[in-house]
């Protein structure tokens, strides 16, 4: 049930209650954050309270894999907060396929996922709502700055986004990441999307809606450590890129197509010396450089096109691309 039809009526307080709808679900993908657990609550049930009011919530934490004590934290937690859900995962499949359990998991009629980290400040939480209930599908977080990141993290960042939205066929919108509103109807349509490989920025942005934005500054993180090496941020963004476009092995048709065309003018170039002054046989280390340099593209070439072949094998084998150990759903429901 999507907020445009949402009945309300009025409580006793003269508060308007929703009656009918499921709760806001909140996404919380987990990994060893077993000393973000008891602050990100204690930050996020006073906001969640000042809102209760008019829509109740639903907290369902992913625990992907996690090897110290998070799984526990949040079991004791929910012996105490009838809104706190846990689905364990069967071992580390990665923030995206934490998501996508949520996702799919998920019971509200709008979706909010955010980090444990407190770097998703829950203020926003109401801003989102409210404009949700102002009939947006989508409602989108973007950071005002990114002070809190390094130097380095924010070239990068800046980098991918210039080069995905330069090569993707939907672009993404910059400084956004996963912490968003999206509506039930979304939520649906993001989940009947098949892909093994998924980039979550990518799909948010494929399926379309009505979008709005709000802007909030990204505090540091609370608490814990980061799990984004920035190898895994590389191999994040050639997942992003290579499953979200073809242009990568479309631009080697007209690489291809210069390199053929320099070859056949650098052959007549040679051929008309020849018969013109002879041959006086040097050239050794020209014909070297042009060995190393053709050489080094094809390669390059082929390390493209086995990305894709990668990510083809990675389809066609159809696993899952989560396994679920355990589920614990929140024992509140407006259901």
């Amino acid at each position: 049930m999507s907020a445009s039809n949402i009945v309300h009526l009025l409580g006793d307080d003269g508060v308007k209650l929703d009656k009918r709808a499921p709760s806001v679900t909140l996404i919380v993908p987990v990994f060893n954050e077993e000393a973000s657990i008891s602050a990100f609550l204690g930050k996020v049930t006073p906001v969640l309270e000042s809102i209760r009011p008019r829509i109740s919530f639903e907290i369902l934490f992913v625990n992907d894999g996690s090897q110290d004590a998070t799984e526990r934290l949040i079991l004791s937690a929910a012996a105490e907060q009838k809104e706190i859900g846990l689905i364990n995962l069967s071992r580390n499949f990665g923030k995206e396929a934490a998501l996508f359990a949520g996702l799919r998991n998920a019971r509200g009629a709008a979706v909010i996922p955010l980090d444990v980290d407190l770097q998703d400040p829950p203020e926003v939480i109401s801003g989102l709502i409210e404009r949700w209930l102002a009939g947006a599908k989508v409602v989108n977080a973007r950071r005002k700055c990114r002070d809190g990141d390094s130097w380095l993290k924010r070239v990068t960042a800046n980098s991918f986004y210039r080069v995905f939205n330069a090569m993707a066929e939907q672009p993404i919108p910059q400084d956004v990441g996963d912490f968003r509103l999206f509506d039930r109807e979304v939520v649906d349509a993001i989940c009947q999307l098949g892909e093994r490989s998924r980039f979550n920025k990518a799909l948010f942005s494929w399926v379309g809606f009505e979008a709005d934005e709000i802007t909030y500054e990204r505090p540091a993180r609370a608490a814990g450590e980061s799990r984004w090496s920035y190898w895994k941020l590389w191999k994040l963004a050639l997942d992003g890129i290579f499953a979200s476009s073809t242009l990568p092995l479309r631009i080697w048709t007209y690489i291809g197509m210069v390199m053929a065309l320099a070859s056949l003018t650098y052959s007549f170039v040679i051929f008309v010396q020849t018969i013109l002054f002879g041959n006086d046989v040097p050239g050794y280390a020209s014909t070297l450089i042009l060995i190393l340099v053709f050489g080094g593209i094809n390669m390059f070439a082929l390390g493209i096109i086995g990305e894709y072949v990668g990510r083809i094998y990675t389809e066609v084998r159809q696993r899952p691309v989560y396994i679920v150990r355990s589920h614990h759903p929140a024992s509140h429901t407006d259901d």
